[in-house]
């Protein structure tokens, strides 16, 4: 596994991942009209390209060199709150899961935000959401939750959940 920086040209594979892996990852959790509506606005060309240009926002995409394929991404942000990097997205294909790149892409983030000023990793993750438990065997522990209202009627139901260095 390699985890490369994304670009901007790699905003439509970003797009592509996340679509594939939310399908899987959601469905039976928040209905299809919230995953549209939720790629619609986190994963849009715009909101991409925003992340890309702050120098703090970092997004690279996980590559299986053994099928020369793109099995998912993360975007992570250092200095979210007084250090502390938050965890905005990790994402991997259905058929990807379960190879160990999840735990890779995590021992990468650590080894980035231990070089960095941040002292903590920070992520939300859906209550139903089976990634609790990835989270948990990976030293990641519950503090808060919270009910997120994004629109349209809809709301993410969430654990906050930290990595503390």
């Amino acid at each position: 596994m390699k985890l490369i920086e994304a670009t901007e040209k790699d905003i439509p594979l970003i797009q592509n991942l996340a679509r594939r892996s939310w399908e899987s990852a959601y469905s039976g959790i928040i209905s299809a009209e919230q995953i549209n509506y939720m790629l619609g606005k986190m994963y849009s060309e715009e909101e991409i390209s925003t992340h890309l240009k702050n120098p703090d926002y970092h997004y690279f995409l996980i590559f299986d060199e053994n099928s020369n394929s793109f099995e998912g991404f993360m975007g992570y942000e250092n200095g979210y709150e007084e250090q502390t990097t938050k965890l905005h997205r990790i994402y991997l294909v259905p058929e990807s899961k379960g190879k160990g790149f999840g735990k890779e892409a995590l021992n990468f983030l650590k080894q980035k935000i231990s070089e960095s000023n941040d002292k903590r990793i920070i992520l939300n993750v859906n209550k139903e959401n089976n990634a609790k438990k990835f989270y948990e065997s990976q030293g990641f522990k519950v503090y808060d939750e919270v009910i997120l209202n994004i629109g349209d009627g809809f709301v993410m139901d969430d654990f906050l959940m930290e990595f503390v260095f």
